[in-house]
């Protein structure tokens, strides 16, 4: 997933289109790749932050519920089966045994409700944006919002390619 050259069309588009107009809506890309480092520089992991919320200079992010660590472990753990898989359909539990399932299926239940909203400290920047943890959250299909873990798993590199990718 955090491999830009290996995602589909639709993908890219989707991250292409969303990553620049959030952008615009805080102030520009060099804010959104300021708030990125910021969130960087937290350890062990920026969703594990007490107080839900990462600043930089000229943003803020907040959400509603703090992750913990056995949540960010399942994460990464999918992303790099996944990412060895490189698989283009991203339902995390394609081909996974009925104990990962389980824990997985756990997983959604606990971040299904988390929403993040991300907002310039200057109002006059922009009016801010917002997403969630899953795209679709189905019985049988959790599929990742590539927007979710473009800003908390994946590098500044891969959000900076998705951002300058030409439509």
């Amino acid at each position: 997933m955090c491999n830009f050259n290996n995602l589909d069309q639709k993908t890219k588009e989707f991250l292409h289109l969303f990553l620049t107009k959030a952008a615009q809506n805080i102030g520009g890309v060099n804010y959104l790749l300021a708030l990125i480092e910021a969130m960087r520089a937290k350890k062990p992991h920026p969703l594990m932050q007490k107080n839900c919320q990462i600043a930089s200079n000229n943003t803020i992010i907040k959400w509603n519920k703090v992750v913990f660590k056995d949540k960010i472990d399942l994460i990464q753990n999918i992303l790099v089966a996944h990412r060895e898989a490189e698989e283009k359909d991203f339902n995390i539990l394609h081909g996974v045994n009925s104990k990962v399932e389980k824990n997985i299926i756990n997983m959604s239940r606990a971040l299904a409700p988390l929403k993040f909203v991300i907002t310039p400290q200057n109002p006059n920047d922009g009016e801010g944006f917002s997403f969630t943890v899953f795209e679709t959250l189905e019985d049988d299909v959790i599929i990742f919002n590539p927007v979710f873990i473009a800003l908390f798993f994946c590098s500044t590199e891969f959000t900076k390619k998705a951002i300058k990718y030409q439509i």
